[in-house]
């Protein structure tokens, strides 16, 4: 395929000292430690959130703003890796040092579309609330408060990635970290005798003013036109530049939505709502909570990794990416000797009298971790060096694979922990899989001489 990265971008790259120095800063301990609080401390707003939730509201509002939240969330499906088509495109100009407003201006209508995207949810979520569910107006409204609160996530991971295309990273971590605090202080208030409607409004208020801020420092970055409105007017050309690569990467989403959801829809039809299932979602809630502190660890590599991509050094890139991988080996070597001392007191202290866990799900768990570090940096690696095309035929692939298994478990009446196994060996076999395809990729494409 052709890819972003060009072999011009390497002259103009070595005469420029600003450029040049910043790549020892690349992960230094202050945004080492930014993305690793920003991470673990998105778990533990998960976790106050259920905890002051259950004691200021009644289980039945209580359920229904899981279910408005759990929908705010999906939303960031929409992006579809258009996020990381920019990405691409904006890191091979900013490293270049050619003119980047031609993407800026194709980012801004993204940002604008996820932006409405939003506003139009939390309004539809209003209309239902209020004119079907005939919700009161004023609980119809903090409905679509709290649906608003958690579907801008998805404009907000649009700017993550244009920030760390132009390295703008230890700023935009640094709002992730103000965010953060942020909304668990807010939380928090409201076991301090806050009302609910002027915690819905502060958290969103907060949202405004990172989103000022985030955007007048893309804008000074030339990752952001001036106007950020005009962005609608070169929707259409981000689209026909990039029909095939959009094509590519929202393959690669829905591949992935499918993979890591599918058990979900399975188990319950197949054992109901009863232990089974709750020990197929304690595994693969551990398990996905521990990828997001491996995406944690490949952020902080990524800026190293797209930059010696570009000057076609494949011995920094090797490193970064080795780097990467022992930063995720640490999470998940703290997660297994837990495990290892005492998984049984673990999953009894979760689940309590609700389900036991089988003995066997420990070293599933344990496989899923190993094969998940290998995944999550190979993908890393290749989403960010623009290798659509690759990761799109793969998901394909795998999600074919593991639709034939996962029958195949139907039809022999396969107990919880058979599916668990199944589940285990495919991702386990796709984790080698995206290896290859990242030696043979980005990582063969930066030994190549110029």
């Amino acid at each position: 395929m052709s890819h972003s990265f060009t072999a011009a971008s390497r002259p103009k790259m070595l005469m420029d000292p600003v450029k040049r120095s910043s790549v020892a800063a690349l992960i230094s301990l202050r945004y080492l430690l930014l993305r690793f609080s920003t991470a673990g401390s998105a778990l533990v707003a998960g976790l106050i959130q259920t905890f002051v939730f259950a004691r200021v509201l009644s289980p039945e509002r209580f359920s229904i703003f899981i279910l408005v939240g759990t929908l705010g969330v999906s939303l960031w499906l929409f992006d579809l890796g258009f996020s990381k088509i920019l990405f691409v495109k904006l890191r091979a100009r900013h490293l270049a040092g050619d003119d980047t407003q031609g993407v800026a201006r194709q980012a801004s209508g993204i940002v604008l579309l996820y932006g409405v995207l939003a506003v139009v949810g939390a309004v539809a979520c209003f209309a239902v609330m209020w004119g079907v569910i005939s919700t009161p107006t004023w609980d119809a409204a903090e409905f679509s408060l709290f649906f608003l609160f958690c579907a801008l996530n998805l404009a907000w991971f649009a700017l993550r990635n244009l920030s760390v295309a132009v390295d703008e990273f230890i700023f935009f971590e640094t709002l992730e970290a103000v965010r953060r605090a942020g909304h668990i202080a807010a939380m928090l208030l409201l076991l301090a005798g806050l009302s609910f409607p002027a915690f819905l409004i502060g958290v969103n208020i907060l949202w405004g003013l990172l989103f000022t801020f985030a955007i007048a420092r893309l804008v000074r970055c030339r990752a952001l036109p001036p106007n950020i409105l005009t962005g609608a007017n070169h929707l259409g050309v981000f689209f026909r530049e990039n029909r095939a690569a959009a094509l590519r990467t929202g393959t690669h989403a829905a591949g992935e939505l499918y993979i890591h959801n599918m058990l979900y829809l399975v188990v319950p039809l197949v054992f109901g709502l009863g232990a089974p299932t709750i020990v197929l979602d304690t595994t693969l809630k551990i398990f996905y909570g521990v990828l997001v502190l491996y995406s944690a660890a490949c952020d902080l590599l990524v800026p190293r990794q797209t930059r010696a991509f570009a000057e076609r050094d494949s011995s920094t890139l090797v490193r970064a990416t080795l780097a990467a991988t022992g930063l995720c080996a640490v999470p998940a070597a703290m997660l297994g000797g837990i495990l290892w001392l005492d998984a049984d007191r673990l999953f009894a202290l979760l689940l309590g009298p609700s389900a036991i866990m089988p003995p066997a799900a420990t070293p599933i768990l344990a496989i899923l971790l190993i094969a998940g570090i290998v995944k999550t940096t190979s993908n890393f690696l290749l989403q960010h060096t623009g290798f659509f095309k690759e990761i799109a035929r793969l998901a394909i692939f795998t999600s074919g694979a593991l639709t034939i298994v996962v029958a195949i478990g139907v039809l022999e009446s396969f107990d919880i922990v058979g599916f668990l196994k199944i589940f285990a060996a495919v991702y386990a076999g796709c984790a080698l899989l995206y290896l290859f395809l990242a030696l043979r990729g980005p990582i063969r494409a930066a030994r190549e001489t110029r």
